[in-house]
Parts: structure tokens; C-alpha cells; sequence
């Protein structure tokens, strides 16, 4: 996700192109997982949207085949074909770089433990650091900037890429070397770490005014969807939530799906294409639809997030407060090629309750906040009342 480097840079099409997101390919891997549900029953809606420029499955195989009989890189070869294509969205990974993405939905990476974000002027500051990391045992904290890299300059680049330079060339292992120059306060210093494996935590609860509850979501990983849950059955009966989805590039849509059912009574959550098949995702039954909910979003709230935020704007459970999320909306679907690695290839787009489309469009809040907007959802949700 931006701003987390447990989201790194994929491999391929385009060397420092669009292509920045691991988990900005939400869908692709619950189906590799077998986790994303399929309805032959989906509500009504507009037609259904064509597919972006994607490559064609069976010519990006046949590509990967001849590279290795000619003694080439399979991989290589498929992302040629891929990239000329114009599939905004696809990626492909070799065998390791999968393996990692898999372990990254269990809420593991391997990394130096920190958060950043774009400040002004295009620095790239702290945000926050993960307990006992490298970063934080380094005396790294929030606030500090990152000035460069392995000696390379971060200035102005994405923070996407910052994250990825901070994981290493293909993932780097456990114990490999980096070296950040670093700023606090006009004073520069250098801090040479180590990488390190560290587990993630995808949601943190928190007590806020008038004994509601703030649940940050960095992520939907394995299990999120049902610590969402279980946070919110253990909020005090009445007391209102603020869900925070900013900076949350997605991850597993099931468990955003299950995210929602903490606070509908079942019903459409989202609908999607799958090469024209139109396909649904529902709640379960029983969530608390009576509790207040305030959604905080921003410009880094991407996929699966965007479909939990649209399903509860849509179904009119809870007021959204943010800036516009960034809009990918599409579908990727998993094609393994011959040498182990994997293609990942847009194959349709999914559509909120409503029937309104995310890509390239994202969630437009209810009440639109760029500055101060946590004060303002708080303000909002303390307005909302308590259902005691």
C-alpha cells in the first residue's frame, strides 16, 4: 500500500511504470486462493463494463514457452507481452516473488519496519514505525525525513517506490544491509540496518471520545475482516465506530466482505465481471446496523477498501468523510506459466451496490475533508449520537 512497505513494487511491465502495487491486485489472489466467492445469482445492474487492454492469457503462455525452449527468461518474456498490451493493471511474478506475495496476505514481510508519506515539497517523512523493527530499535521515529536510500535520492519519488528500495531488489532477504540517510530536525545522520521478517498488524482498535471506538484497517489480510468483527462486538453497547481506511491499498476482498458484515444484516456488498460473467458478493447475516459508523477515507484508499467503502455508502450505513480513494476498481485473475511464475491479467470490473463503477473514478465522501479530516469524522460521528 502506499506508505507501507509491506507493499512493494511488482516485477515487470514497464520498469517504474504505473505498476506499484502488490496488493493492488486484490482479486487475483482470492482466486488463487480459491477464497473469491462465486454466485451464479448477481443483482441487477448496467450492463457489463468491458474489460481494460489486458493481454491475452494464452499468447502471454505461448510467449513464456518459446523463452524457454529458446534457452530465455520465461518471465521476461511474458512481461513483454503483458506490457504491450497497455493492461494497466497486470503484473507478472516469478516463483519467489509469488511465494512472498502469498506470505504478505498472512500478514508477514520482510522489511525494516517503517511507514512513510509524501510531506511537502516531495520529502518523505516517517509516519510510523513497527515495535522493536530495525527502524525503531535505530531510534527511527515519525517525523524523521528519509533523504536517501542505498545512497540514492528519494526526494519527490513515490512513495511506492521508497517502500520498494526499502525492501530490496526482489524482496530481499532477512539480515541484507541498508543504508538510510536520514533528517530530524536540520540534523543529518545515517543509520545502516539490517532487513528483518516482521508480522504485520492489519487492524488496531482504539478508545476515542465518548467511549466510540477507532478501528485502523492498514490492510485486508488473512484474519481482518474478522478482528473488524470482533472489535466492533466488543465496542460498549451504543458507542459509535470510526472505521479508517485511509492508506488502505486492499488485499483480500473476502475479508473485506467480512468487514462488511460486521456492520450490515446481510445483502449485496459488491457485484463483479468475470470475462463478462457477472458474478456477487453478500454480507452475512447479523451485523450490528444500529451502531454509528463514520468512514474515513483518502486518495490511498484502493481496491477492496473502496468496495467496503461503496457498499456502506450505498446501503446507507455510515457517513464517509475523506477525500476521493483512488479508483481501481478492476479484476485480476492468476495464469501460472510453465517456469513457475505468474501472470496476472485484468479480466473485469466490479461495481458498488448501487451499480456505480470505482475504477478510475473512486469514492467521492459524503462530507469531503483534506485537512484535519480525522477531527472532522470525529466531529461527524460524535454528532451521530449513541443508540443506548
Amino acid at each position: 500500500m502506499p506508505g507501507s512497505e509491506s507493499y512493494r513494487k511488482p516485477r515487470g511491465v514497464g520498469r517504474g511504470a504505473a505498476l506499484t502495487l502488490v496488493f493492488a491486485s486484490v482479486l487475483a489472489t482470492a482466486a488463487a486462493t480459491n477464497s473469491l466467492p462465486h454466485s451464479e445469482e448477481a443483482a441487477p445492474r448496467p450492463a457489463v463494463r468491458p474489460a481494460a487492454a489486458t493481454a491475452d492469457r494464452d499468447e502471454v503462455a505461448r510467449a513464456a514457452a518459446q523463452a524457454m525452449a529458446d534457452g530465455k527468461s520465461a518471465t521476461e518474456a511474458a512481461e513483454e507481452v503483458v506490457s504491450r498490451s497497455g493492461d494497466r493493471w497486470g503484473a507478472v511474478y516469478d516463483k519467489r516473488e509469488y511465494e512472498e506475495f502469498q506470505q504478505a496476505l498472512d500478514g508477514e514481510y520482510t522489511g525494516v519496519g517503517l511507514w512513510a508519506r509524501r510531506a511537502a515539497g516531495g520529502r518523505i517523512e516517517v509516519t510510523r514505525v513497527h515495535p522493536d523493527g530495525p527502524a525503531a530499535r535505530a531510534g527511527i521515529g515519525p517525523g524523521d525525513l528519509i533523504r536517501t536510500i542505498d545512497g540514492t535520492g528519494v526526494a519527490k519519488r513515490p512513495v511506492t517506490e521508497v517502500m520498494a528500495l526499502l525492501r530490496g531488489a526482489k524482496g530481499a532477504e532477512a539480515g541484507t544491509p541498508v543504508v538510510l540517510g536520514l533528517e530530524r530536525d536540520g540534523v543529518l545522520r545515517t543509520e545502516n540496518l539490517r532487513r528483518a521478517r516482521l508480522s504485520t498488524e492489519s487492524v488496531t482498535v482504539e478508545a476515542i471520545e465518548g467511549g466510540a471506538r477507532r478501528i485502523k484497517v492498514n490492510s485486508f489480510t488473512k484474519g481482518s475482516g474478522e478482528r473488524v468483527r470482533s472489535a466492533v462486538l466488543a465496542a460498549p453497547h451504543g458507542a459509535g465506530v470510526l472505521l479508517d481506511l485511509r492508506g488502505n491499498t486492499g488485499g483480500l476482498v473476502t475479508e473485506a466482505v467480512t468487514a462488511a458484515s460486521a456492520f450490515l444484516d446481510g445483502g449485496l456488498v459488491a457485484t463483479y465481471d468475470v470475462r463478462g460473467e457477472q458474478r456477487a458478493l453478500y454480507a452475512e447475516q447479523g451485523g450490528e446496523t444500529d451502531r454509528p459508523l463514520v468512514v474515513l477515507v483518502d486518495g490511498g484508499t484502493m481496491s477492496a477498501a473502496e468496495l467496503l467503502t461503496g457498499a456502506l455508502q450505498d446501503r446507507g450505513r455510515a457517513v464517509t468523510v475523506g477525500s476521493r480513494t483512488f479508483g481501481k476498481g478492476s479484476v485480476q485473475m492468476p495464469s501460472p506459466l510453465p517456469d513457475g511464475s505468474v501472470a496476472e491479467l485484468t479480466v473485469g470490473h466490479y461495481r458498488t451496490p448501487a451499480g456505480h463503477s470505482v475504477d478510475d473514478r473512486g469514492v467521492t465522501p459524503d462530507l469531503l475533508a483534506n485537512k484535519n479530516a480525522e477531527d472532522r469524522a470525529r466531529t461527524v460521528l460524535s454528532g451521530l449520537g449513541s443508540t443506548e
